[in-house]
Formats: structure tokens, sequence, C-alpha cells
């Protein structure tokens, strides 16, 4: 039964934290996870319920510096629909392509879908691999302050980050990559643009000359949170990328992967799907 005792539409960041630092509020943005995970009795409702999508300054991007700044509220459309984001990282865009339903994706935020933190989260994995990074806003003194957390650090399990109660997601931040940086996003299910994946792979690099630098690799639903993959990265870190890297970098990945078996896949079959999707990833690569 819900216990929501008053409704709050802030408009500005600094309303929100003070909200927030009240405490016994419940975050509202697309609302994609928050109500059916409140329906299934998983999450309960605390006595505020704050929408917050009407927070100016919380949805669009902005790139200041070589610095893009996602807005929490910014939806999976809004990425899908931005020529930045579909030219300079295609990791990203190609996962907001096989996100949910067109439906979904118009309410998604990508806030939500960070905070949501599900193991199999199609956006948590190209933002891995673009090492980016969460901004969040609270007022734990009276003056609005922002901290910054790489988001590799960001997820300590299943539903769980490093996020305070008085805490509010505000954006993400990205260095634009180098000239040179390919990357590339695979998904697996039975219905991959619906389905919660199976497995997911981010990769990303720069490939000059035939070699790679910079490598970063990343798998979802293979472990309690989304990972970077550091025993692939080292297998291709500097090097050519023939077929003894390729096989290299497949065998490392059973050091990284850590699998369970549940109702979609076997342990053994998800380390299949990462080694064989991770070599055709990476011939694709090499083949342009």
């Amino acid at each position: 039964m819900s216990t929501i005792q008053h409704y709050a539409a802030p408009r500005s960041l600094e309303e929100a934290a003070d909200l927030l630092r009240q405490g016994n509020v419940t975050v509202l943005a697309g609302g994609t996870d928050l109500m059916p995970q409140s329906k299934a009795g998983k999450l309960k409702f605390q006595p505020v319920l704050m929408n917050i999508r009407n927070v100016e300054g919380l949805r669009g991007l902005t790139e200041t510096g070589g610095v893009l700044r996602i807005g929490a509220t910014t939806t999976i459309t809004d990425l899908y629909d931005s020529d930045l984001v579909k030219s300079r990282l295609a990791a990203l865009w190609q996962a907001c392509d096989h996100f949910a339903s067109d439906q979904i994706r118009n309410a998604g935020t990508i806030g939500g879908n960070i905070c949501n933190a599900s193991p199999a989260g199609d956006t948590l994995v190209p933002l891995l691999v673009l090492n980016a990074r969460v901004v969040l806003a609270a007022k734990p003194n009276g003056a609005l302050t922002q901290r910054v957390v790489p988001l590799r650090e960001f997820f300590v399990g299943p539903g769980k980050v490093r996020r305070e109660p008085s805490e509010l997601v505000a954006a993400v931040e990205i260095d634009m990559p180098p000239p040179g940086f390919v990357s590339a996003f695979f998904k697996f299910g039975t219905r991959p643009a619906l389905d919660i994946s199976t497995i997911s792979i981010g990769f990303g690099a720069v490939y000059e000359g035939g070699k790679l630098r910079d490598v970063r690799v990343a798998f979802g639903a293979v472990a309690p949170t989304p990972i970077r993959a550091p025993h692939v990265e080292a297998a291709l870190e500097g090097k050519p990328l023939n077929e003894e890297t390729i096989v290299a970098a497949c065998d490392a990945a059973g050091q990284d992967a850590r699998p369970i078996s549940d109702v979609r896949a076997s342990d053994w079959y998800r380390r299949e799907m990462v080694r064989n999707m991770l070599e055709r990833m990476l011939n694709n690569v090499r083949n342009g």
C-alpha cells in the first residue's frame, strides 16, 4: 500500500535538494522502473513523492571544453536523436537503439537507468566504456554542493549505488573521445530491443596503425553490477589487432565475467556468449 502523503514538483535544483535534505523522499523521473517495482512490492514509496521532470537544467546535452554533460532527466530518445551521440559515442547510441520500446525510451531517463543499477542496464555498459562520471547534488549545510563519482565506483550491488538519501543525480559527464576512437555495443536477448539482456558487451579504443590503445571493455549481466573487464583490456592494450590477440582477449574474458544461472540463461551459456560475441566485435573493428 502506498504511503505517499505529499507530492512535490520542484522547478529548481536548489528546491529539489532542499526537499531531499528533509528526508523521506522518493524521486520520480520517467517512472519506467519505479512504478513496476512498486506494484511488484519491491519498492515502498516514502511519504514524499518528488517529481523532478520539470527541474530546470536537468534535461539536455551540452558540450563545454571537450566535456559532454548529460542532464539526469535526459530521455533515452533524446540520446538516440542526438547527432553528437551518434557520431562520437557510437556505443551509447547503439545501446539506445536496443533499449526497450519507443514508449519506454520516450519516458525513461539516463539518471533513472543509472540509479536503478541493474546488472543488465543497457546504457550502463557503454557509459563504463566511455569513462562516465556521475554528478551528485545536495545541500548538506544549506548551500548547494556537487560531488563527482566515477561510474565504475558508483555501483555497489544489484539496485545499490553510492548515493546518499539527501543526494540527487544531476548529470552524467563524459570526456569526449580523442580522434581515432571507435566504440561498439552488443546486447544479446531473445528479443534484443525489448528483453532484459542475457549478456551485453561494450568496447572502445583508439585504433591506429592496426594497433589498439586506451582500450576499454565492459560487460553487463555477468556479475552483480555492470563491470569493466581489466584482463581483456590488458590482453588488447598496445597490441596489433590480429587473430592471436583476439584469441588471447577472448580467453581473458573468462577471468572477468562472473555470471550466474537464472531464468534467462545458465552461467556456462553466458560465458560462451561473452567469448563468441567479443570475438565477433573485435573482428568487426579489425575489418572496419
